[in-house]
């Protein structure tokens, strides 16, 4: 298959609003690579780091 991904589509329930503002803040609007940077500093795995956030809207 030529779009094979690489790991299995996974669903979470997120507020819609969360959800549009975290896509407007993620870095190049990734959601999926942010998220993954959180879990991966959430179990401690070896060299991940707590992702820098977004700076606050005034």
């Amino acid at each position: 298959m030529p779009d094979k991904p690489k790991t299995k589509h996974r669903s979470v329930r997120i507020p819609d609003d969360d959800w549009k503002d975290l896509a407007d803040r993620a870095p190049q609007n990734d959601r999926s690579a942010a998220i993954k940077e959180l879990v991966a500093w959430y179990l401690r795995r070896p060299g991940a780091k707590l992702p820098a956030r977004p700076p606050t809207e005034d």
